[in-house]
């Protein structure tokens, strides 16, 4: 079977810790070049991880006739330039979450990869979780009846001093906004994975504990089509770390009281069962292995730009711009 040969733009820490060994586990996928702004920190990132070429201007590695895929692992800021230029140099193109800084990003990125008959994704991995699976089994079977209420709390202390390499995460120009933008949007996905799209969004985003230019805290309420009523309540100053995930049913609920570890309490009329479906250890690897194949055998991501676009316009919608 043929390779799927890729570049990446970027180099930052989601690089280095799961990007680059998800591209090299796979069997589809053969890791060409790494682009940079600065030529020697690329010279230096590349030679570290022994990849054979790299590249200050990524336009010249897009160009290049021997890379198949980009990743685009830049700041959020950047991502609709980077995305467009390697559709428009017939690449198919993986691009970190968010998709982009808004919906209409999203959009012109999505029109450049359907004009130039390319793939666009978007690292939203946590659809690969087994715990996900589960849940949506779950809910299919009716194992704890209609959804009802569904709750998600995810909180990461996050306050960096102006040096910081990942101050630019908090710079509204660059980031688009606060912890909503940021992690709040893997969890968007999860409710549309599992949901679908909403009718009503409301939603409260607070600056009052950092005070910074984007937001410290948001809460959002939504009404699904499917009448399920929902919370997501993200922040950046509780000194708690908490990443759960409740949904309560008319005859039973389930409970993560981690989503990245994957243990899940389900409670039916039978009585309560906890079971554990951990993720992969390198959480990139199913997103990496299914782009991949799904570029090889012509068909499109569960994780398109389509999803992309979708969550950009529910962060939008929360933010209300």
């Amino acid at each position: 079977m043929k390779k799927l040969r890729w570049g990446i733009i970027g180099a930052g820490d989601i690089v280095r810790k799961r990007i680059i060994g998800a591209i090299r586990s796979d069997k589809s996928s053969e890791l060409v070049a790494v682009a940079r702004a600065n030529a020697e920190l690329a010279e230096e990132f590349a030679r570290e991880f022994g990849i054979s070429r790299w590249y200050a201007n990524h336009r010249e590695m897009i160009s290049d006739d021997e890379i198949d895929a980009i990743y685009v692992a830049s700041p959020v800021f950047l991502h609709s330039e980077h995305a467009i230029a390697a559709a428009e140099a017939g690449k198919h193109v993986l691009c970190e979450k968010p998709m982009a800084m808004d919906r209409a990003e999203c959009s012109r990125m999505i029109a450049a990869s359907e004009a130039n008959g390319v793939r666009l994704g978007v690292a939203y991995y946590r659809r690969y979780y087994p715990v996900i699976a589960r849940i949506r089994q779950a809910l299919a079977g009716s194992e704890i009846g209609r959804p009802v209420v569904v709750q998600m709390n995810t909180f990461e202390a996050f306050d960096p001093e102006p040096e910081h390499p990942r101050r630019w995460f908090i710079e509204k120009e660059k980031s688009g906004g606060g912890p909503m933008m940021d992690f709040g949007c893997h969890r968007i996905e999860i409710l549309l994975d599992l949901f679908g799209k909403p009718i009503r969004v409301e939603a409260i985003n607070a600056n009052a504990i950092l005070g910074r230019e984007v937001e410290d805290t948001s809460m959002a309420l939504f009404e699904f089509e499917s009448g399920v009523c929902g919370s997501l309540s993200v922040t950046h100053a509780a000194a708690e770390s908490i990443d759960r995930f409740d949904i309560y049913g008319t005859s039973g609920s389930m409970h993560i009281a981690s989503l990245n570890k994957g243990q899940i309490e389900i409670t039916t009329p039978a009585g309560t069962a906890i079971e554990s479906h951990p993720p992969s250890e390198n959480f990139h690897v199913p997103l990496i292995e299914d782009f991949s194949r799904a570029v090889i055998e012509g068909r499109d991501a569960p994780v398109s730009g389509k999803t992309g676009e979708e969550v950009a316009a529910i962060v939008d919608a929360i933010y209300g711009r």
